[in-house]
């Protein structure tokens, strides 16, 4: 059981740690509007991602002895996935994507909503769920409903946790953040996943046996 908390949470924060749109948007209302803003923009994108995170349990559930067989090559392709992402985010320049809001500020409601709609129109999601999901071997054939549900849930508390401190630490730091320090956001974050995906192609390797 706890094998499923710790990977959910890590799968929760993987998921949501990656500056892309929806991150900007979610810095932007921070350091326009205030952290709670960003943050409920955050709760949006997490229920959003709940649904495909379902999704692709539910999917996975039916070549669960498939993914049992060949864990360990979906391991690697997993981590290969993800080392690529961590590349692409690391070379990402997200001031390309930032734009000045529109005047008037939306309701929390409003922020919420907002982004949940923007992060499920992008089911390619589903497919970093699938890798992540491989490489922590988040769905195992001896884990129960209850198991999974619970699973799940700690997904959603782990994008939570990182929504909950990227709005706390940018409006903490929303009167000197500027387009360099979104620049050197994508840096760290990139770098990590990077790291990350090596390590978990290192362990898979040494784990194989013919």
């Amino acid at each position: 059981m706890f094998d499923v908390i710790y990977n959910g949470i890590i799968i929760g924060v993987l998921v949501s740690a990656p500056m892309g749109p929806i991150g900007l948007m979610c810095v932007q209302r921070t350091l326009n509007k205030g952290r709670w803003h960003g943050f409920v923009s955050g709760v949006g994108a997490a229920l959003s991602d709940l649904i495909y995170a379902s999704i692709t349990c539910l999917g996975m559930g039916i070549i669960i002895d498939f993914v049992d067989v060949h864990r360990i090559i979906l391991q690697i392709a997993g981590s290969i996935l993800l080392l690529l992402f961590g590349f692409y985010t690391f070379y990402t320049n997200p001031s390309k994507s930032l734009h000045k809001p529109k005047e008037g500020a939306n309701s929390f409601s409003q922020d919420a909503i907002t982004a949940f709609f923007l992060t499920l129109s992008n089911p390619l999601i589903i497919f970093f769920y699938i890798a992540l999901f491989a490489r922590f071997n988040f769905i195992d054939p001896d884990e129960t409903l209850y198991s999974i549900i619970i699973g799940l849930s700690f997904v959603v508390l782990g994008a939570l946790a990182w929504w909950f401190l990227v709005s706390t630490l940018i409006g903490k730091l929303r009167t000197i953040i500027n387009v360099r320090g979104l620049w050197i956001i994508n840096k760290v974050v990139g770098g990590i996943i990077i790291f990350l995906s090596f390590l978990g192609i290192i362990y898979s390797i040494l784990e194989y046996k013919p």
